[in-house]
């Protein structure tokens, strides 16, 4: 495969959604390379998660959207959006840092879900909202027709949940996930926020 046709990789202990916008503070050598070679070729490089000690097989590609800061010996802060997602064919180690072959795929056709399951994932999405901090209660617009991959970025969700959505290829199953969990996670932070203010209240003698 030709070298202009390998994504860079980024591994990290994360996972990135399209749609998610995720700052992020490049300070390795290696890594500085890449990310310099991203900005100067306006190209992509791929966020995988690392876990284990091993690469999972599907990731998103990333762009620089803004350097916030450059400090002196090269390290710098940048704003990185998500775009496509991709699986993981072959990994390639010419260069010092990680590139892979890929295929990038995209929702199976005919996969958008009923109007009354979207409309039942943005009423628990705006009720969870209501639990989270002001600067965390506005979504994305969604991109592609995805609403869930733009609710989930905004959302508390643990890596395993964002990793099976992200390889999900269906917006269907990604809204029922999405909707399941947070049913369940809704009582769960109406009793932590009850337990907060009385805490609160105890703390004042009442």
């Amino acid at each position: 495969m030709p070298s202009d046709l390998l994504l860079p990789l980024f591994p990290l202990e994360v996972v990135m959604l399209p749609a998610e916008t995720l700052p992020l503070h490049i300070f390795e050598e290696r890594y500085k390379l890449m990310i310099g070679e991203a900005i100067e070729q306006r190209s992509e490089f791929g966020i995988v998660l690392s876990k284990d000690r091993s690469l999972l097989n599907v990731g998103c590609t990333a762009a620089v959207e803004k350097v916030t800061k450059r400090y002196p010996d090269g390290r710098m802060d940048i704003l990185s959006a998500g775009r496509r997602r991709f699986e993981i064919l072959f990994l390639d180690e010419e260069k010092p840092y990680l590139r892979a072959g890929v295929h990038f795929f995209a929702d199976d056709p005919d996969t958008a879900p009923a109007g009354e399951k979207l409309r039942r994932l943005t009423d628990l999405f705006e009720q969870v909202l209501g639990f989270l901090p002001a600067q965390s209660r506005e979504a994305p617009t969604p991109e592609s027709g995805s609403a869930s991959f733009a609710m989930a970025s905004v959302l508390p969700l643990d890596l395993d949940l964002k990793q099976r959505l992200l390889s999900l290829k269906s917006e269907s199953e990604r809204v029922a996930a999405l909707s399941d969990h947070l049913e369940k996670l809704l009582p769960r932070l109406a009793l932590a926020r009850r337990v907060e203010r009385s805490s609160r209240g105890n703390g004042r003698g009442t």
